[in-house]
């Protein structure tokens, strides 16, 4: 099985070193690997929970969230209550998202009197 040290795994899912600890204290991630020296290996599959949990942080989703996420998932509870917490989720950010749009509007309606 081929490992990835902590600088490797960061730099291939994009977040710093301290946030991959930080994820695996919280439980997002893991428990990580370690080696016979104590350090960490993250595995294909770690690599894909952290870009899962950045994906759903950029979401805009919360560490309260993404903790109630992988009890679902780690539980085993059925598929309808992990298709529940995600729709609500993105209903959430469909609303985020329109009213980024509404923003823009206003700003390019500024920029169209100003300009």
């Amino acid at each position: 099985m081929t490992t990835l040290t902590p600088a490797a795994a960061a730099d291939r899912t994009g977040v710093s070193i301290d946030t991959l600890r930080y994820y695996e204290r919280e439980g997002l991630i893991g428990p990580i690997r370690r080696s016979g020296g104590g350090r960490r290996e993250y595995t294909e599959n770690d690599v894909f929970w952290i870009g899962l949990v950045t994906c759903f942080r950029e979401a805009g989703l919360g560490i309260a969230d993404l903790r109630e996420f992988v009890t679902i998932l780690r539980a085993e509870h059925a598929p309808q209550e992990r298709v529940a917490f995600l729709r609500e989720r993105r209903t959430a950010l469909e609303q985020r998202v329109a009213a980024l749009h509404r923003a823009m509007e206003v700003l390019d309606d500024k920029i169209a009197y100003y300009g």
